[in-house]
C-alpha cells in the first residue's frame, strides 16, 4: 500500500479518493479466508453445508459449531470469525424473540436479515469501532416462501437460489452455475452440495467433517445427526456404483 493510502487505511469512517472503506475490504478478507459455507434451495425448502474439519484431533469435533437455529423456521450458517459471528447470531435470535413477543407471529426472513444487516451496517459508519468479520447465510421458510440470503460485513444483503461463502466460493459457484436446477428434490440438493464442498476442500466429505441444517416448509429448522449424514454419503457413493479405482483393481485382475 503506498503511504498516502494509510490514512485511509486506518479510519473506518474515512473514504479513500476513490470511494472504498479498506476496513471494510479487510473484513471480506476475513470472510474470504474462513471456512467453506454452502446454501442450496429445493424444491420444499433450503440446505444448509458446512465444512467442520477439525485441525487437531485432540479437538472435540461436536464443540464446533458452524450451524445455528436463529428461530423455529430460520436458520444460518457462518464463515468468517467464529466470536463475531456469534455474537450476531445472538442479536437475530433476540430480534426475532422480540417481534414474537410484540405481535403474537413469527418474524419473516427477509426482515430479519435487513435488521441484521442494519445492525452490520452501524459498524462500518461509526470511530472506535470496526466491521464484523464475518457473513452469514440465512435460510428460513415463511408464508411468503423459501429464502435463502447471503449477507456481507458491509451490511449488504443479497437473496440467491444458491450460494457459498468462505475460502471455497470460487470452486462451488462454478459447480452450481453448472449443475444447479430450480426444483431439486432433497435428495440432489444434498449430492450436489456434498459434492462441491467435496471439490472445495479437496477431499471426499465425512459424517463427522460436515455439518449439514434443512429447513423444509411446514418442518422446523434442524441439524442433520451424523447418522443421517451418513446415510446420505453412503446413497451416493451406491448411486455412482464402483469407483475409478476399484474398477481399474478388477480389470487388471482379470
Amino acid at each position: 500500500m503506498q503511504p498516502g493510502q494509510m490514512a485511509y487505511d486506518r479510519g473506518i469512517t474515512v473514504f479513500s479518493p476513490d470511494g472504498r472503506l479498506f476496513q471494510v475490504e479487510y473484513a471480506r478478507e476475513a470472510v474470504k479466508k474462513g471456512t467453506t459455507t454452502i446454501g442450496l434451495k429445493f424444491k420444499d425448502g433450503v440446505i444448509l453445508v458446512v465444512d467442520k474439519r477439525v485441525s487437531s484431533k485432540l479437538v472435540e469435533p461436536r464443540s464446533i459449531e458452524k450451524i445455528y437455529d436463529i428461530d423455529d423456521y430460520i436458520g444460518c450458517a457462518t464463515s468468517g470469525l467464529v466470536a463475531d459471528a456469534r455474537i450476531l447470531v445472538d442479536e437475530a435470535r433476540k430480534t426475532a424473540q422480540i417481534h414474537k413477543v410484540n405481535y403474537g407471529e413469527n418474524i419473516t426472513v427477509e426482515l430479519l436479515v435487513k435488521k441484521i444487516c442494519d445492525y452490520k451496517q452501524n459498524y462500518t459508519q461509526y470511530g472506535g469501532v470496526r466491521p464484523f468479520g464475518t457473513a452469514l447465510l440465512m435460510a428460513g421458510v415463511d408464508d411468503l416462501g423459501i429464502h435463502l440470503f447471503e449477507t456481507d460485513p458491509s451490511g449488504a444483503l443479497v437473496a440467491y437460489k444458491a450460494t457459498c461463502i468462505g475460502s471455497g466460493r470460487p470452486v462451488v459457484m462454478d459447480i452450481f452455475e453448472k449443475e444447479f436446477k430450480d426444483k431439486m428434490t432433497f435428495e440432489a440438493a444434498a449430492k450436489l452440495g456434498l459434492k462441491a464442498l467435496g471439490v472445495a476442500i479437496e477431499e471426499t466429505p465425512t459424517a463427522n467433517s460436515v455439518e449439514v441444517g434443512i429447513v423444509e416448509k411446514d418442518k422446523k429448522f434442524r441439524r442433520l445427526s451424523e447418522a443421517e449424514i451418513s446415510k446420505i454419503i453412503e446413497k451416493d457413493k451406491k448411486l455412482k456404483g464402483p469407483s475409478e479405482a476399484e474398477t481399474s483393481k478388477a480389470v487388471s485382475k482379470t
